[in-house]
């Protein structure tokens, strides 16, 4: 049994917030941020939510797929950054889309998150468990931001995309996921749940450390889930990978020795929205006709854990 995606969908805050308005905010400009980012804007929620975005995400993938929302068994929602805690993301998309047959769970694992919830609920098919499934990344990364923060408020936005998933006759793929929780130190947010110092409840990062890790992790991954498919790089079509930095994507496809065509980005628009960046990007590629049916494509997501994972799907 293979797990196929049949639908997709994104909702993105109508708000956009370009580079030369950030500026207004801190000390950047819009040339030092596309040098060293590739983004140009990002869109920041103001009156949606991490769950009304997702909702509007799984809606039109549902719209997209052909699939009625009481077909659907699975709802996992990949978030760090939800409004709710209880009940969870997952249940609150189920209950405004009325999926009222489907079981529902949030997974946090930052920006590997859409990857991972992806390879969770193809598990659950393959084994017959599940026969539908809706995996969403939604985010709004805004609420963690310090945009005092330089180094941070350029990189982030806010959105949602969303897959739905349905099992077919066919050999399936193997997946490839690792962590590394010594490491954790380099990408840090913490709660008011606990005790924390002034600054915590926003997104740190070690920018430097987080790039030299995706360089060198993100490769290896994609390499990794290759060899376990049998399958070589001039077999696959795209490589999607979590849009967080256009130099990150660059570098990925000097080590892998391939053409950077193969490597789509959409984050000049987005910014980085973690979980949900994968499956915006797919949203974007599935709508404008990118994708076709055959080919083979590579998602790759990498992050705060540290985490890092590959899948290959055939499209």
């Amino acid at each position: 049994m293979k797990t196929v995606i049949c639908g997709t969908g994104s909702a993105i805050p109508e708000y956009r917030m370009d580079n030369c308005e950030l500026s207004q905010l801190v000390d950047t400009n819009d040339e030092w941020i596309r040098e060293r980012t590739g983004i140009q804007a990002r869109h920041i929620a103001k009156k949606e939510t991490t769950v009304s975005l997702a909702a509007g995400a799984a809606k039109a993938a549902l719209e997209n797929s052909g699939i009625s929302s009481e077909e659907v068994d699975l709802i996992i929602v990949s978030t760090i950054s939800s409004e709710v805690i209880l009940p969870c993301t997952a249940c609150e998309v189920q209950r405004m889309i009325g999926a009222s047959n489907a079981v529902c769970f949030d997974l946090n694992a930052a920006c590997s998150g859409f990857v991972l919830a992806y390879n969770t609920a193809a598990a659950g098919i393959t084994a017959g468990i599940y026969k539908t499934a809706l995996v969403i990344g939604s985010e709004c990364l805004s609420k963690l931001t310090n945009w005092k923060d330089r180094g941070t408020c350029i990189l982030f936005g806010d959105g949602a995309g969303a897959v739905v998933l349905k099992g077919e006759e066919g050999e399936g793929r193997i997946p490839f996921a690792c962590s590394d929780g010594e490491s954790g130190n380099v990408l840090t947010c913490k709660t008011g749940l606990g005790q924390i110092s002034e600054g915590e409840e926003y997104m740190q990062m070690d920018g430097q450390e987080v790039f030299k890790f995706a360089v060198r992790k993100v490769p290896e991954a994609i390499r990794e889930v290759l060899s376990r498919n049998n399958i070589g790089p001039e077999k696959v079509d795209w490589y999607i990978l979590h849009q967080a930095n256009k130099r990150i994507v660059e570098a990925v496809a000097r080590h892998l020795k391939e053409p950077i065509e193969k490597f789509p980005v959409n984050m000049q628009e987005y910014g980085n929205t973690s979980s949900a960046s994968i499956p915006v990007l797919l949203d974007d590629m599935n709508r404008t006709g990118v994708l076709k049916r055959g080919q083979t494509v590579v998602i790759a997501g990498f992050g705060a854990g540290l985490t890092w994972c590959a899948s290959m799907l055939e499209w």
